[in-house]
């Protein structure tokens, strides 16, 4: 991408580091969830989480966050309902977001994901999102950013300017991975990923490790993001992820394990260290995006 140091300018670093910012998505999706997004930011490389404020687990998430204010982490606001036997839905009423549940009162599953891009209001959006931004500050919570479940707000550019225009109401960052959305927010002097958000669901668990340490070392100069999964693989996350609408779209509890090993190992810190990456989290971008709005 032209211009791959804009965001070190920005951030205030030199124009050849490499910059890596390594989130923990899914954070509060369910309590083995929890353990490995916890973990991974006490003993390992993660820098940052999303937290989904409308998923059974989040007020556990939530209290570690109050107690760890040093965290960044975002609002991922949610939209998507993947798992067939374990479902949430809107903090909004139904009945104000008609558009985003299905005959159940639950937001849509994944199998359905094209049917949320093509039908979701902007304005129900708007509510629940809203919503769930609410909700997390109710919680006397501080998020440095939001990015969202699936990634709608990438996909659908009204969804996107909605999110950017709530980030800059609330003062948080945006992630952005897709190269336009990078360019347009570097544009306007709101730093983002330069180099896109690598998705860990996408990669075999048994060839993560070796996978992500390359990554690693090939890390370019810029701004980084990995979009990981870390959870520890009890029974409770299998019954969780035993029955995915759409098998293989949100990983499987050997993925989610396979991240969070890589997340705590010695292996990747000492790459880390050796090739002079620097983990940043998101308050550092959140800083520069206040002063723009």
């Amino acid at each position: 991408m032209a211009g791959v140091s804009r965001a070190n300018e920005m951030l205030g670093y030199p124009a050849d580091a490499r910059l890596l910012i390594v989130n923990a998505d899914d954070f509060g999706m369910c309590h083995g969830q929890n353990l490995g997004a916890i973990r991974s930011i006490t003993d390992g490389l993660v820098s940052s989480c999303s937290l989904m404020a409308s998923t059974p687990w989040c007020l556990h998430a939530a209290e570690f966050l109050r107690g760890h204010p040093g965290v960044s982490f975002a609002v991922h606001l949610t939209v998507v309902s993947e798992y067939r036997h374990y479902r949430w839905g809107p903090l909004a009423a139904p009945g104000d977001v008609p558009s985003l549940v299905d005959e159940s009162g639950y937001f849509f599953g994944d199998d359905r994901f094209d049917h949320i891009l093509e039908t979701a209001d902007i304005g129900e959006l708007e509510t629940e999102f809203r919503a769930q931004i609410e909700a997390v500050l109710g919680l006397g919570l501080k998020p440095t950013h939001l990015d969202s479940h699936y990634g709608p707000h990438e996909q659908r550019r009204d969804i996107f300017d909605l999110v950017v225009s709530l980030a800059l109401e609330f003062g948080l960052a945006v992630r952005a991975g897709s190269p336009h959305l990078v360019r347009s927010l570097l544009a306007q002097g709101l730093p983002a990923a330069e180099h896109g958000v690598l998705d860990s669901g996408r990669i075999p668990p048994e060839k993560k490790a070796e996978v992500l340490a390359a990554r690693l070392r090939k890390l370019p100069a810029g701004l980084s993001e990995w979009a990981l999964h870390p959870g520890i693989a009890t029974d409770e996350l299998r019954a969780v992820m035993a029955d995915p609408r759409v098998p293989g779209v949100t990983g499987t509890p050997e993925g989610r394990q396979s991240d969070f090993d890589v997340a705590v190992s010695e292996e990747a810190a000492r790459i880390v260290e050796e090739e002079g990456i620097r983990i940043i989290g998101y308050r550092e971008l959140q800083q520069v995006w206040q002063t723009v709005r």
